[in-house]
This record gives structure tokens, sequence and C-alpha cells, in this order.
């Protein structure tokens, strides 16, 4: 069986389309992937928004997103599927797996590299340098600030 792989596909509908066109495009799509042997992960309706630039002299368009977990023989279907459809604007596919595990595997070194740091102490060096200690006196309370301030 080939390596299951995740994949994010945003495509954008045309703006005359109406809901019941785009709900029974996207159901239809869904059903394409599901046949194919792939997962749904996440789907979304996103409500029409602006266009970066017109298509087709169309400045709204309505988009659609969709996480699919599968081998990539479901994507090439999809993806001919919107290319001959009259009502997808446009659509683009991305692999993200690869960029999700990186993350974690930055995140998981920053968080093992923070606990290997020694904390903060209280008044040290830190505040010196940025001159919070010296010269100003910061209380929420009149009296210790009164008080502080008779002392320096």
């Amino acid at each position: 069986m080939p390596e299951q792989r995740t994949y994010e596909i945003l495509y954008i509908v045309d703006p005359e389309t109406n809901d019941d066109d785009v709900t029974r495009l996207s159901d239809t799509f869904q059903q394409i992937i599901t046949d194919q042997g792939g997962t749904i992960t996440k789907s979304e309706i996103m409500g029409r928004r602006n266009l970066a630039y017109p298509i087709n002299r169309k400045t709204e368009g309505i988009y659609v997103l969709y996480e699919i977990d599968g081998s990539g023989r479901e994507i090439a279907e999809l993806e001919r599927r919107m290319r001959v459809s009259d009502q997808v604007v446009r659509y683009i596919t991305v692999r993200v797996d690869e960029d999700r595990r990186r993350a974690e595997k930055l995140r998981s070194r920053r968080t093992r590299k923070a606990s290997k740091r020694p904390f903060a102490s209280s008044g040290g060096e830190r505040s010196e340098r940025s001159g919070g200690a010296r010269g100003s006196v910061r209380s929420s309370e009149p009296a210790i600030a009164e008080e502080a301030a008779g002392e320096a």
C-alpha cells in the first residue's frame, strides 16, 4: 500500500453559482476522494471572498478548503475533474505532511532547549541590562513606591 500523505486543497467556485450547486459540487468532489481511497480530515466552505486579482472579469469567489489524507491517486482524479468543471475558477493543492513534521520537530527541539535553560533570577542581570531596576520605581501601590523612593 502506498504511503499516506496529507494534502490541502483550496478551490474557488464562480460567485454566480447558487448555494445548492456549491454544496452539490462539494459533495461530488468529496465522493470522488472517498471512492479513490482517500479520507477527508477537514472540509470547510469558507464563503464568498474577494479575489486578489480579477479572474474572468470576476472580483469575488466562493472558497472551499479540504484537508485530505491519501496516496495521491485521488488528488490526480480530483484535479482532473476540477480542470474540466466550468464552476471551478481556480484550485491549488499543497502537500503539507512534510511541513507539519518539520514544524513539530522544531517545536520539540525548542521545548527541549527551553527545559535545559536555567530560569531567570528575579532582578538579576537581566533587569540591569534593560535598565528596568535603575532609576525608576514601578509599583501599583503608592505606599511601597514612596518607601522605595525614600531609600534610594
